[in-house]
């Protein structure tokens, strides 16, 4: 027989001793009780929500934060927090869609492509109305187009993404695990988890509610505000084997003991803050970093270079880099890098003639060629076109090169033509090619 122990007012005042190995560091030695619950409510404070999201979800989102805080004295509310940052997240995408449609009369479509009208008031009321006619279908406040939708997570989370209110490719996979959650909640068996799990779900739970309303979140995982972008010197030594990044204005105090060639871009690189990893594999003409980096000067000396930022001054900017729009070409059978459109717009025309053109949405260029040399070698699990489920990317149109570019500016990127010269890193020869497509 299972039954609730019955404690007395101190005991229920006492810290779970299970709380107490989770510390900034992770887990490791004890922590005081008062150290606990300090840190435990200093993490979640991070976790807040846009002044106008509505105040339904921000009612339940500080329920949860109150819940998590009070897990340093019953470690089983970690779980329950857990749970309920699931069914939240449902209950904010109807407060959304509410207020997408708020003043206004919802174009339904159901099952036998008949056309009613449903007044918004409330979701609940909408639902209750959409689901008596049968409804299969709504029309996008945004696009006017017709989608499909039926009213459970799932469909609240597809809406949003067609009314463009979530983004992101890698976030796309996460729509499947969102509802795999729920109804796990909602029909799972007894489970346990810990501190960290709950933060994690909290702290995501607060970036998708918040992009919902139209707020990136600084430094977010999910839907982080846009990236700072330093003016950064990349050098390399005649051999090929030497190797320098930093900050561009630091050139002039340095003195290469070889001969060294410079370029400079425009790139996320912050030591000790949010750098690209993959900076060393900049090439001026394809999308190989991690984040979008822009060529502006090179290659040339040291001293060249110095001449250069001394006469012209380029200023730090910032970038996006969710659902990118790039264009890849496939010729031979063989799948080239990753362009940037306006890069692709200034090639000379014997470089695009012939070929067939892919236009991609992707949250990091390279995610392009996994995804086409998957196609090209015919892995029936990766789609030719559309959303692929198999990575996240997905394929808006595939011409020749006039068509592609159309494509890419109908889907909103900026194809004027920008001519760069054909330079790149000693390192980008680790990204492996096809051998007709080796520079």
């Amino acid at each position: 027989m299972i039954h609730v122990a019955i404690r007395t007012l101190e005991q229920l005042q006492a810290v779970d001793e299970r709380t107490l190995v989770f510390s900034p560091l992770g887990l490791g030695g004890r922590m005081t009780p008062e150290d606990a619950v300090d840190y435990h409510q200093q993490l979640i404070a991070r976790f807040r929500l846009a002044d106008d999201v509505a105040e339904s979800t921000r009612n339940k989102f500080g329920q949860l934060g109150i819940a998590y805080a009070h897990g340093v004295l019953c470690y089983e509310l970690f779980t329950l927090v857990e749970d309920a940052a699931q069914l939240t997240l449902e209950q904010a995408l109807r407060d959304r869609f509410a207020a997408q449609y708020h003043g206004q009369a919802i174009e339904v479509r159901d099952r036998r492509k008949h056309e009613h009208q449903i007044a918004m008031t409330s979701f609940n009321d909408f639902f209750y109305s959409f689901r008596e006619i049968r409804g299969a279908e709504i029309r996008l406040a945004a696009s006017r187009e017709w989608v499909t939708f039926n009213g459970t997570l799932a469909g609240l989370l597809t809406w949003a993404r067609r009314e463009g209110l979530l983004g992101g490719q890698r976030n796309r996979s996460l729509d499947r695990v969102w509802r795999d959650l729920r109804n796990m909640v909602a029909h799972g068996a007894y489970h346990l988890v810990s501190p960290v799990e709950a933060a994690r779900s909290l702290s995501d739970l607060s970036e998708v509610i918040n992009r919902l309303w139209g707020h990136p979140t600084p430094g977010g995982r999910l839907y982080p505000a846009p990236l700072s972008r330093s003016i950064v010197a990349i050098g390399w030594s005649d051999s090929g084997d030497k190797i320098t990044l930093g900050y561009a204005d630091d050139l002039v105090e340095i003195s290469d003991e070889e001969n060294f060639t410079y370029v400079l871009v425009r790139a996320v690189f912050c030591p000790g803050g949010a750098t690209d990893p993959n900076l060393l594999n900049f090439d001026a003409r394809s999308a190989t970093t991690t984040f979008p980096t822009q060529y502006i000067w090179g290659p040339g000396s040291r001293d060249e270079a110095v001449v250069w930022l001394d006469g012209h001054h380029p200023q730090p900017d910032e970038c996006d880099y969710l659902d990118q729009v790039v264009l890849v070409r496939i010729h031979g059978g063989q799948v080239g890098l990753p362009m940037y459109p306006r890069i692709a717009a200034g090639l000379p025309p014997k470089e695009h003639r012939d070929s067939t053109w892919y236009v991609l949405r992707v949250d990091r260029g390279l995610d392009a060629l996994a995804h086409l040399r998957a196609v090209v070698g015919t892995a029936a699990e990766h789609a030719a076109e559309g959303e692929c489920r198999a990575c996240p990317v997905e394929t808006l149109a595939r011409g020749d090169f006039t068509a592609a570019l159309k494509a890419a500016s109908n889907a909103g990127a900026d194809t004027t033509p920008l001519r760069v010269p054909d330079v790149r890193t000693p390192f980008t020869r680790f990204i492996p090619l096809p051998a007709p497509l080796q520079r």
